[in-house]
């Protein structure tokens, strides 16, 4: 029995409605501008106008491969050195609770999908577009810094569409169902990062189903 509970997440359709808040759909890639955070100031003194927001986006693809029951993702619009990472890799998610996982697994479709970590960008926004249609999943929550696990939920996006979302968005990249994918991303090129391990702080995992009900 795994010794890490592991709290099912609602999976929704993304649509503009459902998205409200956390951000929108996207037709193309191009002109689709990223939102900027102004540096904050430090005391009551003001920002001068047209500084402190000068740092602009990055782009880059933003690769993922299943690898047996393992999703490793890399994002090439930012430089790749923390902690968690393997091998230059993030490792986004697993096919099956993380306790339970079988090395050397051949790729199968996931039915579910189990994150370990979520983070946001203070500074900007960021945005996916698939290089190609396919299924592929996000889970979000709204902005703030007491969020608690059952405050996310997983957007299923058919892979006509791409994502963008707001800065400060609680999120982990993208969740294709595919054995490989690729989506066009764009982001803050400062990439401030906080993160949560959901496994140290909350002693559980996030799963979603990957098909609609």
């Amino acid at each position: 029995m795994p010794s890490i509970q592991a709290l099912e997440i609602p999976l929704i359709e993304a649509t503009n409605e459902s998205l409200k808040g956390y951000g929108y759909l996207i037709d193309t890639y191009e002109n689709n501008s990223i939102e900027i955070v102004t540096w904050p100031k430090q005391g009551w003194r003001k920002i001068d106008k047209g500084t402190g927001n000068e740092g602009g986006s990055t782009e880059g693809s933003f690769d993922t491969l299943w690898n047996g029951s393992t999703l490793y993702g890399q994002n090439n619009a930012i430089q790749h050195n923390s902690k968690y990472e393997e091998d230059g890799k993030y490792i986004l998610g697993y096919s099956d609770h993380p306790d339970n996982l079988i090395k050397n697994q051949n790729y199968k479709s996931p039915n579910e999908i189990y994150i370990w970590h979520v983070n946001y960008h203070p500074d900007g926004g960021q945005l996916f577009f698939p290089t190609k249609p396919g299924v592929f999943i996000s889970p979000l929550a709204l902005p703030g810094d007491d969020i608690k696990s059952e405050n996310f939920k997983a957007f299923y996006f058919d892979g006509s569409k791409g994502l963008y979302i707001h800065p400060n968005i609680w999120h982990e990249g993208v969740f294709p169902v595919e054995e490989k994918s690729s989506f066009m991303g764009r982001q803050g090129k400062i990439h401030a990062r906080i993160s949560i391990n959901l496994r140290k702080e909350f002693n559980k995992y996030l799963f979603f189903k990957t098909k609609l009900p």
